[in-house]
């Protein structure tokens, strides 16, 4: 499963090789052209001998990590995360370091904190990586300063539908557009994985000035926070339901127009589709949709629960119900171009 293999690689922000060569070596045989940007986005072109609007489809390469930055006199790694990563979610979690060395997060042990440590949350200056070395010397011969940690979590499924592995964010996404690659097909567009989505939303931006696209679909991984202690207003997306389009985040202010063709191909296709409700957070559409005189840009996710973590959940119904969407998005954006004005 394309997926399985995507998400267990390990490539955060600035560190894709390893996923931009997997997937290179999936999709070159489906597409006219591939080439790797000085940014390091990978870039194909499906159909491109075809006449119509130039659409561009991306979806980022990196996951969130930690970097190390620091070794202590007496070995323990100290280190920043890479992306949006929560604290109190990381001490005792193995990491991995350089694919070989194995870590563990350590902090004091909760007997030795004070009752007013104990009552507050662990920062990232209160934790470190046990890598079982004796002194600094031994950790430096091991591990270098800007080194990555990463979650070491299998992709597997579980109960009905569901799987759950780490870097669904955005490895679902590049999964998706991999699959679209591979499809038969008589519509031109051009695929971007991109670089450096959670450092800043970097490679979309050098993606959507080089290609100039007239159109472009952003395909993401988003919050689900549908559990129990959370009030059903509160939980962004719902797993199950479809992909979630967006309408507005931090950085985007999606187009109506767009929206409601999304909405109505949707429901023509009997393709589950829900929005996305919030507004925190941003994604590669932040940068595209203002490249040079503007483009046009929408944002499908899959929803997934405990995102940026250790373990993600998504949905495989919702998985299939984004590439279905996209597929006919792209199928009929010919003729939706010509009757399209802001």
């Amino acid at each position: 499963m394309l997926l399985k293999g995507l998400s267990e690689l390990n490539g955060t922000s600035g560190a894709e090789s390893h996923v931009r060569n997997f997937l290179r070596q999936h999709i070159e045989p489906f597409v006219d052209s591939v080439k790797i940007d000085k940014m390091g986005n990978l870039i194909a072109v499906k159909n491109g001998h075809l006449t119509g609007p130039k659409v561009m489809v991306a979806a980022h390469m990196d996951e969130v990590a930690l970097m190390i930055i620091d070794i202590t006199s007496d070995g323990f790694l100290k280190f920043r995360p890479v992306g949006g990563i929560d604290a109190r979610i990381l001490v005792a979690k193995p990491v991995l370091i350089n694919e070989s060395l194995t870590g563990v997060i350590g902090a004091k042990a909760i007997h030795l904190q004070k009752r007013s440590e104990r009552q507050k949350a662990l920062t990232f200056d209160q934790l470190y990586i046990d890598i079982g070395a004796k002194s600094k010397d031994d950790a430096s011969g091991k591990v270098k300063l800007g080194d990555y940690a990463y979650f070491m979590t299998k992709c597997e499924p579980f109960g009905e539908g569901l799987y759950k592995g780490k870097a669904f964010d955005d490895r679902a996404g590049c999964a998706i557009l991999a699959d679209l690659l591979k499809k038969d097909s008589n519509f031109p567009f051009v695929a971007a994985f991109t670089v450096q989505e959670e450092a800043g939303l970097r490679g979309a931006k050098v993606a959507a000035y080089h290609l100039a696209p007239d159109f472009a679909i952003v395909i993401e991984g988003t919050v689900a926070a549908d559990v129990s202690d959370r009030e059903e207003e509160g939980w962004v997306t719902e797993l199950g339901k479809g992909p979630a389009c967006s309408l507005i985040d931090r950085a985007t202010l999606y187009s109506p127009k767009l929206i409601r063709w999304v909405t109505d191909v949707a429901r023509q296709k009997g393709i589950p589709l829900q929005f996305r409700r919030g507004s925190s957070g941003a994604n590669d559409a932040g940068p595209i949709h203002v490249s040079k005189a503007g483009i046009p840009t929408i944002a499908l996710s899959v929803p997934c629960r405990y995102i940026h973590s250790f373990a993600s959940v998504i949905s495989e119904k919702d998985y299939t119900a984004c590439l279905n969407l996209v597929y006919e998005l792209l199928k009929g954006f010919s003729a939706y171009a010509e009757g399209y004005r802001d």
